[in-house]
């Protein structure tokens, strides 16, 4: 079955992390050595395997935070190093387009015809096939914190560079709002910055925000919501995943949220051993996106985030992974807990689907 992916920080990787991701999974792990690092060695994301693992769509984020408090890869001094980092990304994007490997959407239009080829070759492609002749991937463009935005009015070149969703936030305390961390809620800029997305038509992906300023945003912002990368509160007590007040609230306004596969958010007292052997299975993805079904009272609002090698690789994820085309496996796990073909087709992929030709006016 083919999936949506709502959160891959690929560019992320490719260049702050030096990853050529054309190679396979396997050669980028003979590649690094652990010792190197957290996640070194370790990854499960690459082209070869988003392809084997009919990955035909995912949002591709640019990624770069200027907190204050520069920490390597990541975190940089001043918003015009952020702002650098994240137009080299883009053009990282840019260029994958240019070889073929990938394809930028950002109108329905887009999606349905790469939707269409790519169900066209799943037809005529048994499962477990190379995949060395499948479509380009599609990548649709988004931001995870909005730090390198240098201020609201700038949201109009990058909407023009193909900038479609926009996390206002991440970890710390934004330039815009409050994130992972923080009781802080918007700023003042964040809350210009957001009026600027709905006249543009950005949608908002309200994933890290704080509390306080995920309650904010709502009040200001009345485009199109998700929640890329979040699972729930009620399964795992921690201010990074949502209260069954903001699931809620996002169902009410339309939106989707998609599981992710950081153990951490995954199993209350979760901590990083000597090996991965402890960590839950996917199975355990699945309580989360139960959850979601349940609080909507049907299967339109739950699907797939995964954020897989984002900042960790296989040690802090389900064990029962080996690479990303392993997301396969929920399918089997929706059926045993018995969800039928039409809602596990939704959850992989026809959420998202939905909600993005909503998003883009159709």
């Amino acid at each position: 079955m083919l999936i949506i992916d709502a959160h891959l920080d690929l560019s992320w990787n490719a260049l702050q992390w030096n990853r050529d991701l054309t190679r396979s999974v396997y050669t980028l792990r003979a590649q690094e050595r652990p010792a190197e690092g957290k996640g070194r060695g370790l990854n499960t994301v690459a082209y070869p395997e988003m392809r084997r693992g009919r990955v035909a769509l995912c949002f591709a984020t640019l990624l770069a935070r200027s907190t204050g408090h520069p920490s390597p890869h990541i975190d940089y001094a001043q918003p015009a190093q952020a702002y650098g980092i994240a137009q080299g990304q883009l053009a990282y994007y840019r260029a994958l387009t240019q070889q073929g490997v990938a394809r930028m959407l950002t109108s329905a239009a887009d999606l349905d015809r790469h939707w269409a080829e790519w169900e066209h070759w799943d037809a005529h492609h048994a499962a477990g096939d190379d995949a060395d002749d499948a479509p380009p991937l599609g990548f649709v463009l988004t931001m995870e914190g909005a730090d390198p935005i240098l201020h609201p009015e700038q949201l109009a070149e990058w909407h023009a560079a193909g900038l479609r969703l926009l996390g206002i936030t991440h970890y710390g305390p934004g330039r815009y709002a409050g994130g992972t961390g923080t009781e802080l809620g918007l700023t003042a800029l964040g809350a210009s910055l957001l009026r600027e997305m709905e006249r543009l038509g950005v949608a908002l992906d309200l994933t890290h925000c704080s509390d306080q300023a995920f309650w904010q945003a709502l009040e200001i912002y009345r485009g199109p919501v998700h929640a890329s990368h979040n699972n729930c509160r009620a399964l795992v007590p921690h201010q990074r995943q949502f209260s069954d007040d903001q699931v809620c609230a996002i169902i009410e306004r339309g939106g989707v949220i998609g599981a992710a596969l950081d153990v951490w958010m995954l199993q209350t007292g979760w901590s990083a051993g000597p090996d991965f052997t402890a960590n839950p299975t996917l199975s355990v993805v699945v309580e989360h996106i139960d959850h979601v079904c349940q609080l909507a009272g049907n299967a339109r609002h739950a699907a797939i985030g995964s954020d897989l090698d984002g900042g960790f690789g296989r040690e802090q994820s389900p064990r029962d992974l080996d690479t990303i085309a392993d997301l396969q496996r929920i399918a089997e796990l929706l059926a045993a807990r018995g969800y039928g073909a039409e809602d596990i087709a939704a959850i992989l992929h026809g959420n998202w689907l939905r909600w993005l030709r909503e998003a883009w006016g159709r």
